[in-house]
């Protein structure tokens, strides 16, 4: 029998700026709110980031976390993710304050540097709200999203050993699976592992089904038992690859950080408008949502009576 599915919504993200979606959570206030909503339509995991809200400019502050994370823990029961990506252009430092602060159950954690490719948005849009989302995107077209191996044992060795924080380790590419891998063979992370397959950004894999298929070959291949796997897509990839995912067995990555769209031309009016959507049609294809607790007892979570916050 099919494992239940675990949804992740990722509400807010680095990526999108304001201009983009009058929809996207912006305020700690919304993204209590958006986060919320994502778990009682079924997301078991919530992703996030936060943003200043003033501007909505990614913001690594983790006093703008702690504003938004006690509020989403007092009102639902999901796995809150905190990332350690943040935005495009922080410092190491940076992306760990948050999550070092939070001591969360869960972090992301990518394993592999990328040219991280989001300036051909600019051609969409003309009339910006603010000065620094042009200059933002101009900005990844001369830019590498590191994470070395000094950047990754750093993490691991900050966040996975001195908080007990297990990772969403996000794979933006095969060569990605390969070095999880070998970092698993020095000892660094104990199964299970939670790998998020990425697919789509420009730099990363493409959004090409086939890679889906061999990507999630491989990474059975490396970590056979040992893991649960995730996909995620963006923009107008998302729900056919969440759906892709769901029938091949796996789990699956909705929310505004990876699409800020519902349908062909149609913007989503919340996150938990797509969980709802791809909730329906995990359980048409004849299969369950994780709930929390579900997500939790599977990844080897440390339980949310152990977090600062």
């Amino acid at each position: 029998m099919a494992k239940s599915v675990i949804i992740t919504c990722a509400t807010t993200g680095g990526i999108h700026t304001p201009t983009m979606s009058e929809h996207l959570p912006i305020t700690p206030s919304e993204i209590a709110q958006a986060s919320v909503e994502a778990a009682e339509a079924g997301a078991a995991i919530i992703h996030l980031h936060a943003r200043n809200p003033e501007n909505g400019k990614p913001d690594p502050n983790p006093d703008l976390f702690m504003d938004f994370l006690p509020r989403i823990k007092q009102r639902s029961n999901a796995v809150l993710n905190v990332s350690t990506g943040g935005g495009l252009g922080m410092t190491r430092e940076e992306r760990l304050r948050a999550a070092v602060r939070a001591s969360p159950e869960m972090a992301s954690l990518n394993v592999g540097s990328l040219n991280f490719g989001i300036f051909p948005m600019l051609a969409k849009y003309k009339d910006w709200k603010h000065d620094w989302e042009p200059q933002f995107l101009e900005m990844t077209k001369d830019f590498i999203f590191r994470n070395t191996f000094a950047d990754i044992e750093y993490v691991i060795k900050e966040l996975g050993e001195g908080h007990g924080t297990k990772f969403e380790f996000e794979c933006y590419d095969l060569g990605h699976l390969y070095n999880l891998a070998w970092i698993v063979e020095q000892g660094w992370v104990k199964p299970p592992f939670f790998v998020q397959m990425v697919f789509g950004i420009l730099g990363g894999v493409g959004p090409d089904l086939d890679n889906l298929m061999h990507m999630h070959t491989i990474a059975e291949k490396l970590f056979g038992g040992d893991y649960e796997w995730s996909v995620l897509a963006a923009g107008r990839h998302q729900m056919p690859f969440a759906t892709q995912a769901a029938l091949l067995g796996g789990n699956l990555r909705v929310g505004m950080e990876d699409s800020l769209y519902i349908g062909p031309g149609q913007k989503a009016t919340s996150n938990a408008e797509q969980v709802q959507k791809i909730r329906a049609i995990v359980e048409n294809l004849g299969r369950t949502v994780a709930t929390p607790e579900e997500a939790r007892q599977r990844l080897g979570l440390k339980g949310v009576s152990e977090v600062n916050f």
